[in-house]
């Protein structure tokens, strides 16, 4: 078995489609940028997420700039924008920032 520090983990063009495509469970995708102050208020609220739903909920960042070949595919618009995932198939999409209350309903409901 395993351990698992539920952290948030970095993917990337290159490892998308394994870490999150390819994942049975459920993944949040949080695309974010370095310039981007928005997107800094997510990371605590990211972190919270994978501590919190632990098992439940991979949670993943991609940084736009450097990978867009995904952010294409996607196409991320406005930064933050996060993703929910299950089994490779989007269930829900946010673009900016939220609160960790509103964060929490939308997991809850899915998860």
């Amino acid at each position: 078995m395993s351990t698992t520090t539920n952290t948030v983990i970095d993917v990337s063009d290159i490892t998308f489609a394994d870490e999150v495509l390819e994942h049975s469970g459920t993944v949040l995708v949080d695309v974010w940028a370095e310039w981007c102050g928005p997107c800094r208020l997510m990371a605590p609220i990211m972190g919270w997420a994978a501590q919190t739903y632990g098992e439940q909920l991979k949670v993943v960042k991609l940084e736009a700039d450097g990978n867009p070949a995904s952010r294409d595919s996607y196409r991320i618009q406005g930064l933050p924008t996060l993703i929910l995932f299950r089994s490779g198939k989007e269930l829900w999409r946010h673009e900016g920032v939220m609160t960790q209350a509103q964060l929490r309903a939308i997991l809850d409901a899915h998860l």
